[in-house]
């Protein structure tokens, strides 16, 4: 009876040592903490549908560009671009089809047509020219919020541009599920399952940890560095413009200074979200709880009745304690695969 007992005892803890190693399992903590921290201490709105999409439907538009641009941090890159092509795509889309009156579609694949182009110069010129990724795509968020800004006012004489109501694309692109939550969560739901099956079970996601991990060995084994990254960097782009064009048709318009504020806070929900800045660890069910846990931080503090300044404090004290966690969870990781 008891080497019965000792024999099935040790998968389950072998079970939840492995769970304790996964990129994932620090995320996971915090956003069930910090859930069960808002349900005790928030007004009983949080907890009901409409108090739920308050804070899943920022955190669907967020989680858009924060899973690619985790990609890009796992590749041990940055991009700090995706602001000013929310912006530019947004307006694009805009302005082809409101201003100008060309058919929806047309103008979404404009959109989409922009983030793609600036994502593919990003890479480029980071693969071509060794700069940092943060210069080069700093740049390219001044260089693209000034052109924007600087055409739309050449074209319509306005910083905002509106759309015709009643788009046929409404229901697909800005649409309400049940009347509360947006269709971006469905967006969201899809390009998540997208990249993590890309990440976790295709060669391009061994490229992408590889690259992160030892770029020189990753070069002598293969693995094409420069069309890594600029894949990453155009995936990057287009997710970017994705939620440019879902925020125009959901608003019927758009406005040239829409969309800096994904800059930090994609780069915040994928670090809450166990990917290091260090590159080469990580995966997409953690940034899409750290999206979750940072959407419910912003948006819970409403609930409590308390000044909405202490958001910042709770984020600032979750930050710190990621990435000690996702630091001590990928020692543990480390050392398992070196007895293995």
């Amino acid at each position: 009876m008891n080497t019965t007992s000792t024999t099935a005892s040790i998968p389950r803890r072998s079970t939840l040592k492995d769970l304790a190693r996964r990129p994932e399992a620090g995320a996971l903590i915090g956003t069930i903490g910090v859930f069960v921290f808002f349900a005790i201490f928030s007004n009983p709105a949080f907890l009901t549908m409409a108090g739920m999409s308050s804070w899943l439907n920022p955190a669907s538009e967020l989680g858009i560009i924060a899973v690619p641009v985790g990609l890009l941090m796992i590749a041990r890159e940055l991009d700090v671009s995706v602001g000013s092509i929310v912006a530019g795509s947004s307006m694009t889309l805009a302005i082809v089809s409101g201003h100008w009156g060309a058919p929806i579609w047309i103008g979404v694949l404009a959109a989409w047509g922009l983030g793609l182009l600036a994502g593919f110069v990003n890479g480029t010129i980071v693969t071509r020219t060794n700069v940092p990724s943060l210069i080069v795509t700093l740049a390219m968020l001044f260089t693209l919020a000034g052109f924007t800004l600087g055409l739309t006012k050449v074209i319509t004489g306005s910083t905002s541009v509106a759309l015709k109501a009643g788009s046929p694309a409404k229901g697909i692109l800005g649409g309400l599920i049940d009347n509360k939550y947006q269709v971006s969560i469905l967006w969201w739901i899809a390009i998540a399952l997208v990249i993590g099956w890309l990440l976790h079970a295709s060669t391009h996601g061994n490229w992408i940890f590889a690259v992160g991990g030892d770029k020189e060995s990753a070069r002598t084994t293969g693995v094409p560095l420069n069309r890594v990254k600029i894949s990453l960097y155009m995936t990057t782009g287009f997710a970017a413009a994705t939620v440019g064009i879902l925020q125009t048709v959901f608003y019927n318009g758009a406005q040239v200074a829409k969309g800096q504020s994904y800059v930090f806070n994609s780069i915040v929900a994928v670090v809450i979200g166990g990917v290091l800045l260090t590159g080469g660890f990580g995966s997409v069910i953690g940034i899409v709880l750290g999206t979750l846990t940072f959407s419910i931080v912003s948006q819970g503090i409403y609930y409590t009745g308390w000044d909405p300044d202490w958001a910042s404090l709770i984020l600032g004290v979750l930050i710190l304690t990621a990435v000690l966690t996702n630091n001590s969870f990928r020692r543990m990781a480390l050392r398992a695969k070196g007895r293995t």
